[in-house]
């Protein structure tokens, strides 16, 4: 494979890779920022309907990634897979534009076929640029995460600004530019990373196969006809749960089938990885009421002025992605170093220690329902919820990337890439079951159906503060439980 390198000693695809993802993350972030405010203040809709759409919808944007990967795996190779995804990105975020609930409905699903293209391929080309046991892939990858987290930056303080002061229209449209600006710098550093993102098809991907069908042909044939079904599943949220579960224990049964086929080494890392996962749900469902019920919570019990200016409700969510910016390189230079010290935590060890910062962070609502006045509670209670989440982020979300790429057969790495990600559906469309239990409406657009203010602080202290002790407990129990589930990796750390 290829060995070049730049000063910092990574490869030079993945810089290009970083300021691909980071404008993807840019178009996905910015509309994800705006979407409950703009289901509940413009459409209409009460906070648990807006919960359940949302909860949908960010489920179906992480289930979509276990055909992408597939494809990519098997016909597009990573290269055409990113660039395809990207395109249908940004088209969804301009149907959108349209201003209806159905053009809402209609934009979510290009956008999440786009996604699921675009998202699990990048990740595994970041992989690929690394040789088997390379110290440096950890490293990369938390390089990498930086590259997610600014996007998100930009996303959750330009985009939600823009969409809070002009309108969520603005928001979206700015957010389809970006992601053209992201295949604009994915095609232009492509030479960098060829080695790794050819199609497995070769020069039969453009020749008929199926009848008239190229491969090719057949994978678009196949977005097209997958858009109008996630249009109903976005509309009926509860028959998206199911179709999400079904998934889940069918590739649970595949990596199973593919570890009992390999032998006993590799069907213990299967049972290790699907161990991991099941962790990755609780941290991910907890985590991700920033984007919905976080997010109402600061428009309703949080003071947000600073030095006489109102921080937009929405805005609060950049909290996440700047702690990244100013930690994330200090973690990935802490994983090096305790590495090549032989102090570096197991994985497993990690994920305990991210989901007990994750618990903390949510307790501290209590110290925040003691300052507040006028049931208003400071927004250092978010600065510092914020900060537990993401130092507990850095400890699990970009190892886990690693641990991936390092678990399964080269030739799975796509289709276990898309598994992972279907983690994270299952923990979204579990938040969206938890975010329900802070609703505060329950028909929809009607104001008087708003709880009060002393009510609304009361459910949410009593909610996070129950999430926090739970997490805290599980957490602890999985670090104490690490050594066991360490011995699954057979030495991969």
């Amino acid at each position: 494979m290829s060995t070049t390198t730049v000063e910092r000693g990574h490869p030079k695809g993945l810089y290009w890779l970083f300021a691909a993802e980071m404008w993807e993350r840019f178009c996905y972030y910015g509309m994800r920022a705006l979407l409950t405010l703009y289901l509940i203040k413009s459409l209409m809709k009460g906070d648990k309907e807006a919960f359940a759409i949302y909860g949908a919808y960010t489920a179906l944007v992480y289930t979509m990634p276990v055909i992408g990967g597939r494809v990519a795996d098997k016909i597009l190779g990573y290269r055409l897979a990113v660039i395809l995804g990207g395109l249908l990105m940004a088209i969804g975020e301009f149907v959108i534009l349209g201003g209806t609930e159905q053009w809402l409905y209609w934009g979510m699903a290009i956008i999440i076929v786009g996604n699921g293209l675009f998202k699990p391929n990048i990740s595994t080309m970041v992989g690929k640029l690394y040789d088997d046991g390379d110290p440096r892939k950890d490293s990369g990858f938390t390089i990498f995460y930086i590259g997610i987290n600014l996007g998100a930056l930009l996303a959750t303080t330009v985009c939600a600004e823009v969409g809070h002061i002009y309108g969520p229209k603005y928001g979206f449209a700015l957010a389809g530019v970006g992601m053209l600006l992201g295949i604009a710098f994915f095609i232009l550093g492509q030479k960098s990373f060829a080695h790794v993102s050819n199609p497995p098809a070769g020069d039969s991907l453009h020749k008929p196969k199926w009848g008239p069908l190229s491969p090719f042909m057949a994978v678009l044939v196949g977005c097209v006809a997958l858009v109008p079904v996630l249009h109903f599943l976005l509309e009926k949220p509860d028959v998206a749960g199911y179709v999400l579960f079904a998934t889940l224990i069918f590739v649970l049964g595949s990596l199973i089938a593919r570890g009992i086929k390999d032998g006993k080494v590799q069907l213990d890392k299967m049972f290790g990885f699907i161990i991991l996962m099941f962790f990755n749900v609780v941290f991910w469902a907890c985590f991700e009421q920033a984007g919905s019920s976080l997010t109402l919570f600061a428009d309703r019990n949080v003071d947000r002025h600073i030095f006489g200016w109102e921080m937009g409700a929405a805005t609060t969510q950049f909290f996440n992605p700047a702690y990244i910016m100013l930690f994330g390189s200090l973690f990935a230079m802490m994983w090096v170093k305790l590495k090549s010290a032989k102090m570096d935590p197991s994985i497993p060890m990690k994920f305990g220690l991210g989901i007990l910062q994750l618990g903390l962070g949510y307790l501290v609502i209590l110290v925040g329902q003691a300052m507040a006045v006028d049931f208003m509670v400071p927004l250092v209670t978010l600065v510092l919820l914020y900060l537990l989440h993401t130092t507990g982020e850095l400890f699990l979300s970009p190892i886990g990337l690693s641990m991936v790429t390092k678990l399964v057969p080269k030739d799975m790495t796509g289709t276990a890439m898309g598994a992972w990600f279907l983690s994270i559906a299952t923990a979204n469309y579990m938040a969206g079951l938890i975010a329900k239990l802070t609703g505060a409406e329950e028909k929809a657009g009607a104001v008087e159906g708003v709880l009060d203010k002393a009510a609304s602080l009361a459910t949410y202290v009593d909610v996070y503060s129950t999430m926090g002790f739970v997490t805290v407990g599980i957490g602890l129990f999985l670090m104490v439980m690490s050594p066991l589930v360490n011995k699954l990796f057979h030495g991969i750390r």
